[in-house]
């Protein structure tokens, strides 16, 4: 069992890490991606004390301090959270458990899934939800990029450099990215577009092997041999396998208190999963500071309360 689970691997949630491991917490991260939205941010220059650099340049420090002081990260979807005798149980798509005494919430919006067969089986094993972050595994394979927006059309073409080849799924003819990003992309060599199509099963047996595509006229299936699917279609606040242990508002955020407390004593949150506002990620890695904290202070036997409803 360890001390604490924090779900979210961006800035929130590293920084948590952070201080919990130093109060000695034994510490789990658990996260479908590591780095958070700040990977999606190619230039950052206001976060104090390092100078211009890249989103994921940032996170990648982040992760080694998390991990030098003793964080272990566990790569799945979390999507289950339950009470136990002695804390609560944390359940990952895979049906994978593990549990703590405590958690913490910094998992912040998460990618928005095709809800597709197998596709959260093989999070982490050939399905990605960012590109920036994985791009470099698949040199010279090839892969998929599935959606229609700037993040899509951009994730392409960056595969575009490192990939064999690159197909790209839409359910329409036309997109919603800037037109020069999307002509830039027709113009690549090894990029091939599959419009008015969508993804309806992920195949695979321990990785991904393929993904199978239905053309939207014709009913049509096909089965694209790759190794690699990134699904790039937006982000949204998902707190519905929380919501029966903690207060959200009417946008589905947690609510909490200025230490960082949700409503249920033990569970705490932190990052753009709470009112908080200006998401920003030097504001995100205080609030995650503070959450571990209070963390550690209601661990201990601190006076460290939830949110009083009742006032």
């Amino acid at each position: 069992m360890y001390d604490v689970i924090i779900l979210g691997a961006g800035a929130a949630g590293m920084t948590a890490a952070i201080y919990t491991c130093r109060k000695k917490l034994k510490t789990a991260i658990l996260s479908i991606d590591v780095g958070g939205q700040t990977n999606l941010t190619n230039h950052i220059e206001n976060y104090p004390g390092t100078g211009p650099m890249s989103g994921p340049e940032l996170m990648q420090r982040f992760q080694n301090e998390a991990v030098g002081f003793g964080a272990e990260i566990i790569m799945g979807k979390a999507t289950k959270v339950g009470k136990t005798s002695n804390g609560f149980k944390v359940t990952l798509a895979n049906d994978e458990s593990y549990e703590c005494k405590a958690l913490i919430l910094a998992y912040g919006k998460v990618p928005r899934s095709l809800g597709i067969e197998n596709e959260d089986k093989f999070l982490g094993r050939g399905v990605s939800t960012c590109v920036t972050c994985d791009a470099p595994l698949y040199r010279n394979r090839e892969v998929v990029v599935i959606g229609g927006g700037n993040s899509a059309i951009e994730g392409a073409l960056e595969l575009a450099t490192l990939a064999k080849k690159v197909y790209l799924i839409h359910r329409r003819d036309t997109f919603r990215a800037d037109e020069v990003t999307v002509e830039k992309l027709k113009e690549q060599k090894n990029v091939e577009l599959v419009l008015n199509s969508v993804s309806t099963k992920v195949i695979g047996d321990k990785n991904v092997d393929g993904i199978e595509v239905e053309n939207i006229a014709t009913k049509e299936k096909r089965q694209l041999k790759v190794e690699g699917i990134f699904i790039e279609i937006g982000y949204m606040v998902d707190t519905s396998f929380v919501q029966h242990l903690v207060k959200v508002n009417d946008k589905k955020e947690i609510i909490v208190d200025e230490r960082g407390n949700t409503s249920h004593p033990g569970i705490f949150a932190c990052g753009d999963i709470t009112p908080v506002p200006y998401k920003q990620t030097v504001i995100a890695a205080g609030e995650g500071a503070k959450a571990a904290l209070e963390c550690y202070r209601w661990l201990t036997g601190g006076k460290g309360t939830a949110l009083d409803w009742t006032h």
